[in-house]
């Protein structure tokens, strides 16, 4: 009898969301970028020897070209290749005869353009900055097809570029290559309310389609932070990952059809609305992942999934890793089907979000662990029945130590906002350096452990000012095994580079991860490719490179 009462005052602690606990969300406006949500893709995947992001403290408008350096001159080793063509006269002539409108072209080569051409030449972290002098925005598949024709024909290098909202570098030129930026084509093409297919360009806004799928009673498969500026064709082109992969899966599975046009011009039709099509190659996952090395994606047919009616989040303290891993598995256990998403945070980087805005967290007192379980069903009877029943388990087992329950969407916002808000917030001190990987699950805190006693060790971590180094944090997509390691520092230091890498990248291979679990490799990771494919691959990715991209003039100077 004592054991039952202390587990119903336990679920009734859980289910009364803390009256301490702050309604003022973290969601703001971030800059230019319209109205983001600090999730996954602003989980910056950087190597220690490049430029840090301020995320929080970006300009209003366009980043400032006095604060961004140069590619170039970041990557020294990096030379612009002598077979590409520069850019004349002709050549901008040419674009703005074939697109017939000023505002399609952005031309910095025969005027100043500096302050327009300057969004498109940089990324929103401001840590890549290439020397553009022209950027075209086709207006349709075949403007794009006479586009790519002719750049390859005259042997002129392009940067395929959605919204720009990318983490490694490769939505920016390194030198002058042509920006070919799709946000003109951003008509949706087709929706069926049976099968929940969706036909839509490339340059439609990721915003724009859920809510469109909204109004049906539908939901895009994929969340993103930048959901407000990034485009679908760029999502597909990265293969973007975010918070509802563990629910809907990868793009590769939903992805059913892609229409895109290949360096020579070549339109790809193959917009399939079709599940099931058994014939021969299946060339449209060449596309997705690709980072537009081999060609521009231009539509996209995809599978959405119905919209769920009954949403639940919860937030929970746990006293070890272990605790987190049997709080996952009985959620997959219990939940099951409507399990939507397992996010999970040291208890260090909940501190340090109270540190830096002084945020107001759901839970009193101090936890190593934290996670926040998401539920999404049809049937909210269900659904809470199933989530109680979950609760009162790992209360009653000592899992789970302490929790919350949002009772309505300010509050689920809320919760929400103490994992959204995390990368926002450790470039407070100065600098961070991010890494998105993928770990066997078991040892997906491990590696934050080992990172922060190398560190520590060094004399690298500390309160003071003389220690560069802030803290040593993780947090990630628990259902997914994709941890971001991330260590905010005052300042960057060479001898915090040098502990980081290349250990952090062997650490991973010898487990048989990956370098990059969502963000791409981009010119980020274009060195450290090897530790997660081996040469076999990295041949066959470059024999398909030079297949349809004879002349390299795709995006050059990035991974492959």
């Amino acid at each position: 009898m004592a054991c039952a009462s202390r587990i119903a005052s336990a679920l009734r602690r859980i289910r009364c969301a803390n009256s301490t606990f702050q309604r003022v969300s973290l969601i703001r406006p971030a800059p230019q970028i319209a109205q983001r949500r600090w999730q996954t893709t602003q989980e910056a995947t950087t190597s220690a020897s490049q430029e840090a992001n301020h995320e929080d403290d970006l300009p209003a408008g366009a980043p400032s070209a006095k604060t961004i350096k140069f590619t170039s001159e970041s990557y020294p080793e990096l030379k612009r290749d002598p077979k590409f063509a520069e850019i004349t006269k002709e050549h901008v002539t040419f674009f703005k005869d074939l697109l017939g409108s000023d505002s399609a072209v952005i031309d910095g080569l025969t005027k100043d353009a500096g302050e327009d051409i300057e969004p498109f030449n940089s990324d929103w972290m401001r840590k890549y900055r290439g020397h553009t002098k022209l950027v075209v925005k086709p207006g349709s598949t075949e403007e794009v097809s006479k586009v790519l024709k002719y750049c390859n024909d005259n042997m002129l290098a392009v940067v395929p570029q959605g919204g720009n909202t990318g983490l490694v570098g490769g939505s920016v030129p390194v030198f002058d290559e042509i920006v070919i930026n799709l946000s003109r084509m951003n008509n949706i093409r087709f929706f069926d309310e049976v099968s929940g297919v969706l036909v839509a360009d490339a340059g439609v806004i990721l915003e724009v389609a859920d809510n469109y799928l909204a109004e049906k009673s539908h939901i895009f498969p994929l969340d993103l932070g930048a959901k407000g500026s990034c485009q679908i064709g760029g999502n597909v082109a990265t293969n973007a990952g975010g918070l509802r992969l563990l629910r809907y899966g990868s793009m590769h599975g939903n992805i059913l059809g892609i229409e895109a046009v290949l360096p020579d011009g070549t339109i790809v039709d193959d917009l399939s609305k079709l599940r099931k099509n058994n014939t021969g190659y299946d060339i449209k996952q060449l596309f997705i992942g690709g980072e537009g090395t081999i060609g521009i994606i231009t539509a996209i047919s995809i599978l959405c999934p119905q919209r769920s009616p009954a949403m639940n989040v919860a937030y929970f303290g746990l006293e070890s890793f272990e605790k987190v891993q049997q709080a996952f598995r009985e959620a997959k256990n219990q939940l099951s089907e409507i399990l939507s998403a397992f996010e999970l945070m040291d208890g260090r980087t909940q501190k340090l979000l109270h540190k830096a805005n002084g945020k107001k967290l759901p839970l009193e007192g101090d936890h190593p662990f934290y996670c926040l379980i998401e539920t999404s069903g049809s049937n909210t009877e269900h659904d809470s029945a199933k989530l109680e029943a979950f609760l009162e388990y790992v209360m009653g087992e000592e899992i789970v130590s302490d929790g919350v329950l949002a009772q309505d969407q300010t509050q689920m916002l809320n919760l929400w906002s103490c994992r959204e808000g995390i990368p926002e917030v450790l470039g407070h001190w100065g600098g961070v350096y991010k890494y998105d990987l993928s770990i066997p699950i078991s040892e997906l805190y491990s590696l934050v452990e080992e990172m922060r006693e190398r560190l520590t060790s060094a004399g690298l971590v500390g309160d003071s000012d003389k220690h560069p180094v802030v803290d040593v944090v993780g947090y990630g997509h628990m259902g997914d095994s994709n941890l971001h390691l991330n260590i905010p520092t005052r300042r960057f230091d060479k001898e915090v580079e040098k502990a980081i890498e290349p250990f952090v990248y062997e650490w991973v291979a010898k487990r048989n991860g990956s370098i990059s679990a969502e963000h791409g490799l981009g010119i980020a990771k274009k060195a450290f490719i090897g530790y997660s494919r081996s040469d076999t691959m990295i041949k066959l990715m470059k024999q398909i490179k030079n297949l349809y991209d004879p002349n390299g003039i795709m995006n050059p100077y990035k991974y492959i």
